[in-house]
């Protein structure tokens, strides 16, 4: 499953890993020391995966705050779940970045309840975009409004042969390349769409990757942004052109469980 097109902006971190045994903490840090540009988080600190605290934790020692404040990323030692949100820091560290110092703002933010339990619209928009997100670009806006108003069939099968020409999938979020490693039918991600240039698909894999690592992390660094879940439009994964030898059939897009109608919400309105 691992060598599928979903699976593509990760291929070049996966070809690193060891194949004889389950990667460890180490070989995830080793991937960092032998890229070309040190990753670091938003105060500069080089990131380094590090094992995962357990018990009650000072608001320091906590997941995103230690990761922003140290540039440690707990991570738990034997799970896919972990091991794919290392590999999509390597593949896309402007954005990881972004999302970390959202939740950390957030999370220090003067106008936090004191004692709060509530996740809040930022820190909610960011969560769902890093566990599920799929980044969606895009030259072609018939094609991007078709995906926000669920016309599956339309982009899917009667546009297919613009899939990748004028607009394009990728998995961003680790929870939802762990869900593929056993696809199922039902399966959705949560489309972050980005208005590109249509040279944008001619170039070679690294290049888009880097482009989308930018586009992304402007996206997110807006304040503007990430004010309502809304923001995402869903993506049915196994209806995306060769991501399933099973769509290559006119009939598989009929399946209105899975390919569901419905009209999309004024992002913009919901905020309000």
């Amino acid at each position: 499953m691992l060598e599928s097109p979903a699976f593509r902006p990760l291929h070049a971190q996966i070809l690193r890993l060891p194949s004889e045994h389950f990667p460890a903490l180490a070989n995830c840090n080793d991937l960092l020391l032998n890229g070309e540009e040190l990753i670091s988080v938003s105060n500069g600190k080089a990131l380094r995966f590090v094992a995962q605290d357990y018990g009650k934790l000072a608001f320091e020692s906590q997941y995103e705050p230690r990761c922003y404040l140290q540039g440690e990323v707990q991570t738990r030692e034997h799970n896919w779940h972990d091991l794919l949100n290392a590999l999509v820091w390597l593949a896309f560290p402007s954005a990881k970045r972004s999302i970390n110092a959202r939740h950390y703002a957030a999370l220090t933010s003067e106008n936090k309840k004191a004692g709060s339990s509530e996740r809040g619209a930022v820190r909610d928009m960011n969560t769902l975009f890093d566990e599920s997100g799929v980044v969606v670009p895009y030259a072609d806006d018939n094609l991007a409004e078709q995906l926000r108003s669920f016309s599956w069939k339309e982009i899917f099968w009667q546009r297919r042969a613009e899939v990748g020409q004028s607009i394009d999938f990728y998995l961003f979020g680790h929870g939802l390349y762990e869900k593929v490693l056993n696809p199922y039918i039902g399966l959705t991600g949560q489309g972050l769409l980005l208005k590109v240039e249509r040279d944008f698909f001619d170039l070679p894999l690294p290049q888009r990757l880097l482009r989308l690592d930018d586009l992304i992390a402007r996206y997110l660094d807006d304040p503007a942004h990430c004010m309502t879940t809304h923001e995402l439009t869903p993506v049915p994964l196994l209806g995306i052109p060769g991501w399933t030898a099973e769509n290559e059939h006119e009939i598989y897009y009929e399946n209105t469980r899975y390919f569901r109608p419905g009209r999309r919400v004024d992002p913009l309105r919901s905020a309000a």
